[in-house]
Order: C-alpha cells, then structure tokens, then sequence
C-alpha cells in the first residue's frame, strides 16, 4: 500500500506524448491500494489546471480537490509514500476537515 494514513497518493509526471507542439502530460491520483481514481492530463501548468494546488518553490501539490465530490485534501511529500507500478508517489493527501 501507499501513504499510509492518507486517503490519497498523488504521482509523478507521465508524459503522454505531444497534441500539436505540447507537451501532454498526465498525473495519476491514486487510492491506498494504486487504484487510479483520479487525476489530470493536460498540456498546461498543472498547478493551475483546477485538481491541484501548488506550493511556492521547489513545487510541490500540496492540495487536492476531488474531481467526483469536491471535497479537498491537503497533501505534503511523506517518506513512506511508497510506488504505484513505475509511479513512484510524491505526495500523500489527507482531508484535513477542509
């Protein structure tokens, strides 16, 4: 399992390819058991994409609104954050009564 006591995992970058001259990419939101539950693909800043929120430098996603129910969770790296697949984890997310 991953992020143990979180209610999420958030990956790392996948690029998907190019669509015209942009770069797409992908990043996976996944539960407990590496189930992909969630997550944005897009050609822009992530960080401004609407699921994530970004921390000032070096950025991170320390927020994360869920797609399905808006509910929004606070995520921060966490040394057991573990791997899902080749997707190595780089944050944990957790509702914090948010």
């Amino acid at each position: 399992s991953i992020c143990p006591g979180y209610n999420y995992g958030i990956g790392n970058v996948i690029r998907e390819g190019t669509t015209g001259n942009a770069q797409l990419n992908r990043w996976n939101v996944y539960d407990d058991s590496c189930n992909i539950v969630d997550g944005l693909l897009t050609t822009e800043n992530p960080c401004t994409e609407g699921i994530f929120g970004c921390s000032p430098p070096p950025i991170i996603f320390n927020r994360y609104t869920n797609s399905f129910t808006g509910l929004i969770y606070s995520c921060r790296t966490d040394p057991a954050s573990g791997t899902c697949g080749n997707d190595v984890i780089s944050v944990c997310c957790r509702n914090d009564g948010n």
